[in-house]
């Protein structure tokens, strides 16, 4: 049967993964952070009401005391107003990602609604709007002034409105520019790699390396299939170890990163565990795996990698911009220094009560050089700069790697994207492919061929 001992640690793993799953699309919802100032203001409301009706505190100088008919003006302004900016940060805020993600990828759009500074923009025009428009019910015309504390907070989130306005605009004019939108992505990944191998962010230690065992001499197996569709965000590995019985192992068929299809294989199971558990066993399974409509940056150092590589792609295209495409190959290059530099999780474990955990899926070093280099080589052929800022990358990294243990695969890749492997010389290949076609048989490529070395 499972581990009872471990069945505390379990929930409280599942149940810390699925509060950062709630917390990370919290940050990412434009309704979540609003609707709490919103209320905030309400309750802020009747607070600042019940000072006026109890003259509690400190009095208003007589300059800050409105007549009751001039606060009724000014408070049905700024609510119009309120609404009025807001809809324009909404405006800008839609024109932003719209320029963004045709001018250079949509997968970069997440750092955009993600902009704390934009909720909080829009939670203070609504609140604004909502405070003055209960100031504006308490007015009483008969009193010789209007409510001194109620007025002097809405000036005050007026006041606030407009800087804030004033301040959103700069700031979205900045967030638009290339190099803040590489270096966003850039820190998020290496947040990640900061806390390789067995950080918060990357599945956590379960148990110590072993030598994989052969799956073919494990006897008959239980495959337990996925029952839903999604990008894999997170993997609770002590999740899965404790939801099966001691001994058993563990094949993880997915990774982080890929796409899992319903009704595909999620975990192969030796041996088989009892028929009455296996309904609960695979239902404990599901639960250790979230998915999500679209990729995040949770524990997902690969999207990073694919992130700028989009940026580098789109300005190969016909935007032709090789100036950011060689931005983005050398930001790759601060991205995989201390990436090659880290240790990775080990992909075959054994935890204290027999269990293997087996994740053949998870990439390797070799496979994110792969993943960071493999398109940039292809379309960087006819663009010097990028291809010398390539060639520049991945000898920095060769050198970073050089005589670290458990890198040879990685520096054969770094070898190959080079061209100096006799078997896989794909820039040479690459630009030959590419300078010589019809009409066009200039050798362009042998030169092109000697700046990369």
């Amino acid at each position: 049967m499972p581990d009872s001992v471990g069945k505390p640690r379990r929930y409280r793993e599942l149940t810390g993964l699925r509060l950062g799953t709630l917390v990370d699309r919290l940050r990412e919802s434009l309704l979540f952070l609003p609707t709490v100032m919103l209320i905030s203001a309400l309750v802020l409301a009747e607070f600042f009401d019940h000072l006026d009706h109890r003259k509690i505190g400190p009095v208003i100088p007589e300059r800050f005391q409105f007549a009751p008919e001039v606060v009724t003006v000014l408070l049905s302004t700024i609510a119009g107003a309120m609404i009025t900016a807001a809809a324009v940060v909404f405006s800008l805020l839609l024109i932003s990602l719209h320029l963004v993600s045709r001018q250079f990828s949509p997968r970069v759009l997440r750092g955009f609604w993600r902009d704390r500074f934009s909720h909080l923009l829009i939670g203070l025009l609504l609140s604004t709007f909502a405070f003055c428009v209960v100031a504006l019910a308490r007015v009483d015309v008969a009193q010789e002034f209007a409510p001194p504390y109620t007025v002097l907070f809405a000036l005050v989130l007026t006041l606030g409105s407009v800087l804030g306005i004033v301040a959103y605009l700069d700031r979205v004019i900045r967030q638009q520019y290339i190099g803040n939108i590489m270096r966003r992505v850039l820190a998020e990944s290496l947040y990640l790699i900061a806390g390789l191998p067995y950080g918060r962010h990357s599945g956590g230690q379960v148990g110590e390396p072993v030598t994989p065992p052969e799956p073919g001499s494990l006897g008959p197996s239980l495959v337990i299939t996925a029952p839903f569709d999604g990008w894999v965000q997170q993997i609770s590995r002590r999740g899965l170890m404790t939801a099966v019985p001691e001994g058993t192992v563990i094949r993880l068929e997915t990774r982080v990163g890929a796409y899992l299809t319903k009704d595909t294989p999620l975990v192969t199971l030796w041996p088989p565990p009892p028929a009455d558990q296996q309904h609960r066993i695979g239902q404990l399974v599901a639960r250790s795996v979230v998915t999500a409509a679209a990729r995040s940056m949770q524990h997902d150092i690969d999207f990073g990698i694919r992130q700028l590589n989009d940026l580098a792609l789109r300005g190969l295209s016909d935007v032709n911009d090789p100036t950011t495409a060689a931005e983005a190959v050398a930001r790759l290059g601060s991205l995989m220094r201390p990436l090659l530099m880290a240790d990775l999780p080990a992909r075959s474990v054994r935890d204290e009560s027999g269990r293997v955990l087996l994740t053949p899926n998870d990439l390797d070093h070799a496979a994110y050089v792969r993943h960071a280099f493999d398109q940039i080589n292809v379309y960087s052929a006819d663009h010097p700069l990028v291809r010398e800022t390539v060639t520049e990358t991945i000898r920095m990294l060769q050198a970073a790697s050089a005589g670290l243990p458990g890198r040879e695969a990685a520096r054969a890749e770094l070898d190959r994207h080079l061209g100096t492997s006799r078997r896989h010389p794909l820039l040479t290949q690459a630009a030959r492919a590419d300078h010589f076609r019809s009409g066009d048989r200039r050798p362009r490529w042998r030169s092109a061929t000697t700046r990369t070395g």
